[in-house]
Parts: C-alpha cells; sequence; structure tokens
C-alpha cells in the first residue's frame, strides 16, 4: 500500500460524499488498493464491505442492498459484476469498521458487524500468535474478503510494519516461485491450498526453509498434510474461528503445533474458550461482533443467556485443557474453504423442474475437502443435467451441486426432519 493508493482511495470517497455511519463495498482480487480503501474507510469513520467477486451477481446485489452500500470501489478485475450501490442510508452504528457476510444455515448471508475494537483485539492477537516483527515477509495467497485471508496475519503483519507478499489469488506455482524469489517467513493456508500444494510437481524439491511457520484453518486439518508439512521443517500452527471471532479465537503456538499436531490449541489472550453440555464450542471475548446487520433474531440466536458465543462446532478439552476440533454441528458444507449453506441450494433445487423434494450435503473430497451434492425425489419431467443447469446465474458456481442422487424417499426423522447422517451414507455410496 503507497501513499499514492491511500490517497486516491481518500479522494473516491470525497467524491463519492461517503460520510460517518456510511458502508462501501470492496469487489476484486487481492490487491493493495483494498487495503488502501480499509485505511480511508478507518479513517472516515466508515466500515468496509468486502466482497466476495466468486459469487453470482444476483448474490453480489443482496449484498448490496443488504449492506445499504454508499459505494462500491473495484480492484483488478475478477469476472463478477459490481452490484448498483443502494440509495443513502442513514447514519449510524460509526463504531463497526467491518462487515463480513458469511453463509448461514438458513441460506441468506449475513452481515457480521465487526467493531473497531474487534479488529484492533484480532490484531493484537495475530501479531502476538505469530511473533510478527518488522523483519517479517508474509505472503498472503488467500482472499482478503474473508476475515481469515485479511486479519489472521495480513493486517497484523501491517501494523507491525513486516512486508506482505500480496498475490492476487492462489497459484501453486506463484508460491513456490515466491519461496524462491521472495524468501517469506510466514504464510496462511487453508486445507485445500496445502493439498494441492502436496500434490504439485514441485512440492518434492521446493526448499521452504525460509517459512518459520504456517497458519492453517477454516476446516479441520488432515493429519497428512500436517505431517508433509512438518516433514519439511515447517510447523502448521492451526487457528481456530470464524468470522464472527474476527477471527481469532483459539490457536496453537509453534510448540503446540509440533508437540501437539492436530489441536487447535488454547484460547488467544483475552478471549474465553468453553465445552458446553451438547460438546459445541463456545466463545466470549472483546474479539467477537457486534452482531447481524437486518437481523436481530439471528444475533439473539448466536448467543446464550449468558452472553457466549454458539459457534456451531463440536469439540473437546484433553487434560491439558487445549482444545481440539471434533464435528460441526450447523449444517455447514466447508469447501476450498468456503462456506455453503444447504438451505441456500435446496431453495434453487426446489425451483427447478421435475424435482419434488431435495436436500444438499457434503461428500468427502480429496481436493477441496468436501463437495455439495443433491440428493433429489424425481418428479414429472426430471432431468439430472437441466438439474445441474438449473444453478447457472443463481449461485456462485463454487456453491453448485457437483452430483445429483435421487431417492425415493429423504430419510427423515418422526418429527419429519430430515437425517442429514443418513444423506451422507446415500451419496458417499
Amino acid at each position: 500500500m503507497t501513499p499514492a493508493l491511500l490517497a486516491a482511495e481518500r479522494e473516491a470517497l470525497r467524491a463519492a460524499g461517503v460520510a460517518a455511519g456510511d458502508r462501501v463495498g470492496w469487489l476484486g482480487l487481492n490487491h493493495p488498493s483494498m487495503l488502501a480503501c480499509l485505511a480511508a474507510c478507518e479513517e472516515a469513520g466508515v466500515a468496509l464491505v468486502p466482497l466476495n467477486w466468486r459469487l453470482s451477481a444476483a448474490e453480489l446485489q443482496w449484498i448490496s442492498e443488504d449492506a445499504g452500500l454508499r459505494l462500491v470501489r473495484c480492484g483488478p478485475p475478477a469476472g463478477a459484476t459490481a452490484p448498483s450501490p443502494a440509495a443513502r442510508p442513514a447514519r449510524g452504528a460509526a463504531d463497526v469498521r467491518v462487515i463480513a457476510y458469511t453463509s448461514g444455515t438458513t441460506g441468506r448471508p449475513k452481515g457480521a458487524m465487526l467493531t473497531a475494537a474487534a479488529v484492533q483485539t484480532n490484531i493484537r492477537h495475530g501479531i502476538s500468535l505469530f511473533g510478527l516483527t518488522r523483519e517479517d515477509r508474509v505472503l498472503t495467497v488467500l482472499p482478503l474478503f474473508h476475515m481469515g485471508g485479511l486479519a489472521i496475519q495480513t493486517l497484523p503483519a501491517l501494523v507491525a510494519g513486516a512486508q506482505v507478499i500480496l498475490h492476487p489469488r492462489f497459484d501453486a506455482d506463484a508460491f513456490f516461485d515466491a519461496m524462491v524469489q521472495d524468501r517469506p517467513t510466514l504464510s496462511l493456508l487453508v486445507p485445500a491450498v496445502m493439498a494441492a500444494l502436496v500434490a504439485h510437481p514441485r512440492w518434492a524439491g521446493a526448499d521452504l526453509s525460509c517459512l518459520r511457520a504456517v497458519g492453517a484453518g477454516s476446516s479441520d486439518v488432515p493429519p497428512d498434510l500436517i505431517a508433509a508439512f512438518h516433514a519439511k521443517g515447517v510447523p502448521v500452527q492451526q487457528v481456530y474461528g470464524m468470522t464472527e471471532s474476527g477471527p481469532i479465537a483459539i490457536a496453537q503456538s509453534v510448540e503446540e503445533a509440533l508437540a501437539h499436531p492436530g489441536s487447535i490449541g488454547f484460547p488467544v489472550g483475552g478471549c474465553e474458550a468453553r465445552i458446553a453440555a451438547d460438546g459445541e464450542i463456545q466463545l466470549r471475548g472483546p474479539n467477537l461482533f457486534a452482531g447481524y446487520r437486518n437481523d436481530a433474531a439471528a444475533t439473539a440466536a448466536a448467543f446464550t443467556e449468558d452472553g457466549w458465543f454458539r459457534t456451531g462446532d463440536a469439540g473437546r478439552q484433553d487434560a491439558e485443557g487445549r482444545f481440539w476440533f471434533t464435528d460441526r454441528l450447523k449444517h455447514l458444507i466447508i469447501s476450498g474453504g468456503e462456506n455453503i449453506a444447504p438451505a441456500e441450494l435446496e431453495r434453487v433445487l426446489l425451483s427447478a423442474p421435475g424435482v419434488r423434494e431435495a436436500a444438499v450435503v457434503g461428500r468427502p473430497d480429496a481436493r477441496w475437502g468436501e463437495v455439495p451434492v443433491a440428493v433429489v425425489v424425481p418428479g414429472e419431467g426430471f432431468d439430472e443435467a437441466a438439474v445441474l443447469r438449473h444453478f447457472e446465474g443463481r449461485l456462485a458456481r463454487f456453491k453448485h451441486p457437483r452430483a445429483v442422487v435421487t431417492a425415493a424417499s429423504l430419510p427423515r426423522t418422526a418429527l419429519g426432519k430430515v437425517q442429514v447422517a443418513a444423506l451422507r451414507a446415500l451419496v458417499a455410496g
């Protein structure tokens, strides 16, 4: 990020009449101008809304309207269509600095509002967790439209005075080239990226000695991927959290990563974590979001009566108090680090010709972790290819079902609820 970029973003906000309390969207591949836009918004008391360029135009338009965007700033083309800004909203909530939209079990994205205090807390967590200093070089390959890519290492690195090597998007060859040319000291990966690197022809001969560690998260990290990086002398520090937690909540130190691979570590400073009676991991602390925009009901449902955030993930603690992730309680599919809400796909499926009933579930996948698969009770005029084509233009391509499995009926409980475990067994077969 250069002074010229920051000046350009300041002028863009001024020219559009953006003022404190407004919301500004940013759409594009990773680029320093996005970080400059965030800085300009911070100065102006404006909330930045990172937009996922992988979404369809219809999805981006819905987020734009829900967020009440005053302006959309665009970076280098990413193949997505910028939404039209909505009418200027009423001002308020000036302390909200980032509104990050995340898929929920209801299927509609929810805007998690992160205050300046939450963002700053997360930055302190990142600096402490990775021991960031001015001498570091952080390679960012994950998308900045996700809080993980933006806030786990990138923002902490900038605040610490470290150099950030920003790739437009993940590319395995560019990653290996960076190991030779830039010699980064840290990077943040997700399991799908780790798997792509380990399977790449350049992996065997790659020199990763410049890396003192990599962070990893977004979904459960397979032990074989951890072992592959450890075999090259690179500790894999697992980071547990989600958009609503800033995202860093529970994490491993380098020592923990080497001594207890597979665990997610201990709560970071100032954040509390507990295992509820039903096995759910619950969080509390200054890093948590301030609620979902325009959704008081979802905000209330996200917290217990005594103020703990319900993560929707199951876990356990060992005798020494470290946490281990065991399963997801929320019915979400995580594919390549992206959250996919089955309900969102089911809404589209049920509008397709020849579909009487439908449900969506994740199927394990070697490359992406899991992928969505549709289970359909066919009706008159059913055509599998037509059902898959029905998703074009309605949802982002990464959300499209990879296959359609037909069934005479959906497995349900006595109360009529679809049995997710039975669906998973059905698509696995």
